[in-house]
């Protein structure tokens, strides 16, 4: 691969990640936080590209030298443009670097989905990695009270639902099938990126959704309910929801918690 090609590798790459970040595409790999850094990381992939195909470019359009005898030879030789002797031969630099731009168009043309279903059915339960904690806050005002998936997991199973008694509450996520085949309403923690993501899976009682399909979204209406179940993957507790009412839902912008 020449310097020209090498360019055009950085800049596609650069304006990938670029696109990637002033969309909401980039939600899908890292938290909203990061944003500005991959902005940044992407505008200088096409500094460094402009600069090399520049730099290439230049030396390109400077006047090779003339041909000489080097000294132990009897035949003459042209120094190239970089001032290696050019024997009559052609130099080809290995094609297996091309293969370096096959992610950028990955990410140009097929981007991949967050994580969902398949993801939470190969982890278990990150609840198994959190910390237990002796006091929890209030539950925000409304009824129902809006709570993320792993703040209703959290209270049910380290607080034994003490938290949650007597509260309706709302719940968003995404259906995945259980171990034992009924739905589940999961959702994707994030510490940084996607590969570090790891399951929140919440079961569901009562009126829960029947017949959708994984990776549906929907939002679930709620009380605490005391059955707590087994995460076949890690062995940890599973809470459940006795759910009153549901509805299915566009995907939200984040869908990482």
């Amino acid at each position: 691969m020449n310097k020209q090609a090498q360019g055009v590798v950085l800049l596609l790459l650069g304006g990938a990640v670029v696109r990637a970040s002033v969309t909401d595409m980039y939600l899908r790999y890292v938290k909203e936080a990061l944003q500005p850094f991959l902005i940044a990381a992407g505008l200088l992939l096409i500094a460094a590209a402009v600069m090399t195909l520049w730099h290439d470019l230049r030396r390109r359009s400077t006047p090779a030298p003339a041909v000489g005898v080097h000294a132990g030879h009897g035949h003459a030789v042209d120094d190239g443009p970089d001032g290696a002797a050019d024997d009559g031969h052609a130099h080809h630099e290995p094609r297996v670097g091309w293969l370096l731009i096959l992610p950028v168009l990955g990410l140009l043309l097929v981007a991949p989905p967050a994580l969902g279903s398949y993801a939470v059915a190969q982890a278990g339960t990150a609840l198994s990695s959190e910390q237990a904690s002796s006091d929890y806050p209030p539950l925000p005002d409304g009824d129902p009270a809006e709570i993320s998936v792993l703040d209703y997991a959290s209270r049910a199973i380290f607080d034994e639902g003490r938290s949650l008694d007597g509260r309706t509450v709302r719940l968003t996520g995404f259906v995945t099938d259980g171990p034992d085949g009924e739905p589940m309403l999961a959702r994707i923690v994030l510490s940084c990126c996607a590969a570090d993501g790891r399951p929140i899976k919440v079961g569901m009682d009562g009126s829960a959704p029947a017949g959708l399909p994984a990776d549906t979204w929907i939002e679930v209406v709620g009380r605490y309910s005391d059955r707590i179940g087994t995460d076949p993957v890690n062995g940890a507790s599973i809470p459940y929801l006795a759910v009153e009412s549901w509805q299915q839902i566009d995907a939200p912008r984040q869908q990482y918690e």
